[in-house]
This record gives structure tokens, sequence and C-alpha cells, in this order.
């Protein structure tokens, strides 16, 4: 549910703590949203007709629900941020491919990227920018579901705290290309990123990892009494084959092995899909959701970009202090952390838990 989302907005104030007179004001709810699309006065792209404010060209929410009409798409995602070591929530996202917009401005040469950013309270200081490059925007690479301009979660009307009237929402990125309280779409010929994130010493052109966490693990254990336990996979763009679980005694040495790749692993059980999705209506998923069938159930199970579940039965063992862990294998074949263990590209880290059995 959208509710239960963690919120990482920035802003001083934050936007959508905003009294709803200043929403109204200063563009942040449906009746009053404007998006502007703009050539980049520094770099600029040859365009027949951008939408401004100063030649009331702008689109509105109404022309946004206008395209909607016959280009409104929607997807699973799970939101999760590049330095936060846990999804912040996932849910079903519904827009308008932000290329039917882009297409509007009549682009004609001279365009190589889309850089693009929210309210941000009218201080250049507090302004959070991201980017594309436009064939992102304008191709869907790798059966990935489009860019968009996304103005409902869950079937609701997207609130102001999830970056509501409209956001942006890019569905193989980390949050933060994601960007809330939409405002300025600028269309460039900069040759390379300018993200606001970029200044964190973040890696700007990384998708979501695929990796394990555990969500539960029994206390009290006795020895000899088996270990029943639980988690979730976060699904990258690299897919999900299995999820296996270890455990050993925490003095064990592996010198030379930083991934544990000699552990004693077993596999666990992937679950299947829920039977109901959330708050949705009825609990199912809407027709032609990208990536359901007819029925609202997943054509592909684990499915990119999205969350799965797995439990996994251990063995019984003696008292003593042991390590639990966790990892994915992708599609690929790559165990967890691998392919790409750095940090700042997002959270790939092996989870390590001290278990304690007794006698």
């Amino acid at each position: 549910p959208a509710t239960e989302f963690r919120d990482v907005s920035r802003g001083k104030p934050l936007p959508h703590s905003l009294p709803e007179e200043k929403l109204r004001e200063v563009g942040l709810t449906r009746e009053t949203w404007k998006l502007e699309v703009l050539s980049d006065a520094e770099h600029p792209a040859r365009l027949g007709k951008p939408l401004t404010k100063a030649e009331g060209t702008a689109l509105d929410f109404a022309g946004l629900m206008k395209l909607a009409e016959t280009h409104a798409v929607r997807f699973p995602k799970v939101m999760t941020c590049l330095n936060i070591g846990c999804p912040l929530g996932m849910g079903l996202w519904e827009g308008v491919p932000l290329r039917e917009v882009v297409w509007l401005t009549q682009p004609r040469e001279n365009l190589r990227r889309v850089f693009y950013y929210g309210y941000h309270n009218d201080d250049p200081a507090q302004m959070f920018r991201s980017s594309l490059p436009i064939g992102r925007v304008l191709e869907d690479l790798y059966d990935l579901p489009p860019v968009i301009l996304c103005y409902k979660l869950n079937g609701q009307w997207l609130d102001p705290e999830r970056g509501g009237p409209v956001r942006i929402v890019v569905p193989e990125a980390y949050g933060f290309k994601s960007i809330k309280w939409l405002s300025h779409v600028v269309l460039t010929n900069l040759a390379h990123a300018n993200d606001t994130y970029a200044d964190g010493n973040n890696d700007l052109d990384s998708p979501l990892k695929t990796f394990a966490a555990t969500l539960a693990i029994p206390k009290g254990i006795r020895a000899g009494a088996t270990i029943p336990v639980s988690g979730y996979a976060q699904v990258g763009v690299s897919g999900l084959a299995k999820v296996q679980v270890s455990i050993e005694p925490a003095a064990t040495e592996r010198q030379g092995d930083p991934y544990f790749t000699s552990a004693p692993w077993i596999d666990a059980d992937l679950l299947s899909p829920p039977l109901q999705w959330g708050d949705l209506e009825a609990g199912r998923m809407p027709d032609n959701t990208i990536g359901f069938d007819s029925d609202g159930k997943p054509r592909t199970w684990p499915m990119r970009l999205t969350n799965a579940h797995w439990a996994a039965v251990l063995p019984g063992l003696p008292a003593g202090e042991y390590t639990l862990r966790c990892r994915t294998i992708d599609a690929n074949g790559h165990a967890q952390p691998l392919p790409r263990p750095f940090r700042k590209s997002g959270h790939a880290a092996m989870e390590s838990i001290d278990v304690r059995i007794s006698e």
C-alpha cells in the first residue's frame, strides 16, 4: 500500500508538507499543475513547439489525461533508494510515456539527452535534477516498460507524499531517477549526465540490482531443532534464478573467498506470486498491466523490477554460535553480490546474521 512506503523526500520544507493553499499556488494539485518542456538554453535542442507557460502551451493535467486516453500504461515496480539497503515500497505505477510529451514539442535535431526536475521551494540550491539519454525515453530497450509521467499509484491518484500530482517513474532505475513533483523537462544536446546525485559520488547509470534479505528467523533456537527462515529478494534487471541460504559456525574462516562462494549453500523455495495484490481493487491486477495476462497473473515469476519472497527450513545443529547468510543467483548465473558489488551503484552486500543455538 502507498501508505506503507518509506519516505526519503528532500526539501525544506518538504513539498508534500505544504498547506493545501500553498500546494495550489505552486502547482502541486491536479487543478493547478503545469509542465514546461523546453530546450536547454546552454546546449539547445532544436524544437518546433516548446511547451511553455509564457506562451500558454505548457501541459496541464487535463492535457495529460487526454493523452492517457490512448497512451496510458501501468506496471509494477519496486522503488529503492541507491544508498539504502532495503526497498522503500512496491506498487503499481500508471502514467503516460514521457516520449508522447516529448513528441509534442516537435523535436528536429541536436537532441541527445533529457533532464528534468520538480518543485523545490523556488530555491535553486534545493533543486534535485536527474537525466536520461533520449534513446531510453523514445525506445523501450530490453523489454523494459516505458519511462512515464506517473499520476496514479495502486489505482489511486498520486498524492503529494508520493510525488503527486505527477512524477517521473523510470522502471529499471533507482529512486533518484524518478523525480517527484515534476515541473520541468528540458531537452538538451548535452553529451553527458548532469544529475544532482553525481555530486555524491553515486553511479548514475546503475540499474536495479538483484539481492536477498531475511525477514524472519526464530528466536531461542534449540540444538537439533530445524530452523525455518524466510525473506524477500529484490529482482533487478538481471532477473532471479534462485535464493540460497547458508549457516555455519561463526568462527569459520574463508580466506581468499570474500563472497563466501564455498559456504554450505542450500536452495530456498521461491514462493508463488501473491493471490491478492495489496490494496488494488478486488486484490487483482487491472487488465492491460505490463507483464500480466488477461487473468491478472504474471506472465513470468519472479518478475524483474519487483520483489519476490522465499522460505527455507535449515537442518538442526549443535549448540553454538553461527552465522546465517542469504544470497541470490541471478538469471545469468551470477551469485550476489556480483556482478556489480560496489556500494555506490546500489546495495548488493550479502546479509550476515548472528545466530545462537542453545542446548
